[in-house]
C-alpha cells in the first residue's frame, strides 16, 4: 500500500466560503471525504494536512514518512522561499496542485516559486486535481 500525504495551504480550510465563484461551492471536509474515499479505492492511505501556518507546514514535510506528497501551498505558492527549501531539501516526490488555474488569474498568482522543485504541477481541474496528482505521482514512485 503506498502512503500519500496531501499537505494544504493557508485558507484551503475556507473552501465552500471563500470565492465560490474560483472555488466552487464545496465544503473542505467534503473534498477531504471525497479524497479519503477516492484514496480507498486505489489501495492508498491517506493523510491529510492543512494548516494557515508556513513553519508548520515545513515541519510537517520535514518528518513525512510518504511516498508522495501532493501539497496547496495556497499563497505561500508565490512567495514561500521557506517552504521552496523545504521540498528541495526531502527525498520524497512532491505534486504542487492548485484548485483553480493561477495561469488564468491575476499576474502574480502566474508565478510559483515552489513549482521547480517540485515533480510537477496541476492546475485547474478543481478538487479532482488532487486525485490526478496522486495517480499520476505513484506512477512515477
Amino acid at each position: 500500500m503506498k502512503r500519500v500525504l496531501i499537505i494544504n495551504g493557508p485558507n484551503i480550510n475556507f473552501i465552500g466560503k471563500r470565492e465560490p465563484n474560483v472555488y466552487g461551492n464545496i465544503s473542505y471536509e467534503k473534498i477531504c471525504d471525497d479524497l479519503t474515499g477516492f484514496a480507498g479505492k486505489h489501495d492508498i492511505k491517506l493523510d491529510i494536512f492543512q494548516s494557515n501556518h508556513e513553519g508548520e507546514i515545513i515541519d510537517k514535510m520535514q518528518t513525512a514518512n510518504h511516498d508522495l506528497i501532493v501539497i496547496n501551498p495556497g499563497a505561500y505558492t508565490h512567495y514561500s522561499i521557506a517552504i521552496r527549501d523545504a521540498i528541495k531539501s526531502i527525498s520524497v516526490k512532491t505534486i504542487e496542485v492548485h484548485i483553480s488555474n493561477i495561469h488564468s488569474r491575476e499576474e502574480f498568482r502566474k508565478i510559483s516559486v515552489t513549482a521547480p522543485v517540485c515533480t510537477g504541477q496541476i492546475s485547474g481541474f478543481g478538487a479532482d486535481g488532487y486525485k490526478l496528482a496522486m495517480l499520476a505521482g505513484l506512477g512515477i514512485v
